[in-house]
């Protein structure tokens, strides 16, 4: 097998893991939002009403959002960051994806193309192995955003704080995943 099959194989394999995570974790925190927001009756992300004002079969309008103030509190607040930054990760990819495929690109384009692909794979699978640890720990919720050389860790406590035993904590693990060091790392309470 030629190097540049064994390379472009592994581009596909990372686009369709890349692309399966993202469909996951929206199946996941769809389910998450759905089941834990709806009680409370407030709008979910994404929930919409009709132009006619009438729900599907309805012959009446349907009743307005009271307060929408609420949309982006909790546990919203973590599934529109995870659905904001896999959308836009999703976007930068495929702009790569089409960079490397044109026909009359350059073979260090393609690869840097290729190179960018696997980096953005990477992060997902670090940012999404760091939530997981954080919450493991007995964290609500969290959520990461990884950059070329620092990370940004969002947690959400029972208090509404993080103590310095919390950052400690939550520090350790984003070093030992990411190999950043502490001045790369920023931890902050969700409020």
């Amino acid at each position: 097998m030629s190097a540049r099959l064994k390379r472009n194989a592994v581009v596909v394999t990372m686009a369709v893991l890349v692309c399966a995570a993202a469909a996951l974790n929206w199946k996941y925190a769809g389910q998450e939002v759905q089941e834990g927001v709806q009680d409370a009756g407030t709008k979910i992300l994404g929930e919409a009403t009709l132009v006619s004002g009438t729900e599907d079969g309805e012959d009446t309008p349907a009743a307005a959002p009271e307060d929408e103030s609420g949309v982006y509190t909790g546990s919203d607040y973590f599934a529109s960051a995870r659905l904001t930054r896999q959308q836009a990760r999703d976007s930068a990819i495929s702009l790569l994806q089409e960079a490397a495929a044109q026909e009359n690109a350059d073979a260090a384009v393609a690869n840097e193309a290729s190179e960018s692909i696997q980096v953005l794979a990477s992060f997902t699978l670090k940012e999404a192995q760091i939530e997981n640890l954080v919450t493991a720990k007995g964290y609500a919720d969290c959520v990461a955003f990884m950059g070329e050389d620092s990370i940004s860790v969002v947690v959400s406590t029972a208090s509404g704080e993080l103590t310095g035993e919390d950052v400690a904590k939550i520090t350790d693990i984003a070093m030992t995943e990411t190999g950043y060091g502490a001045g790369g790392i920023k931890i902050m309470a969700a409020n």
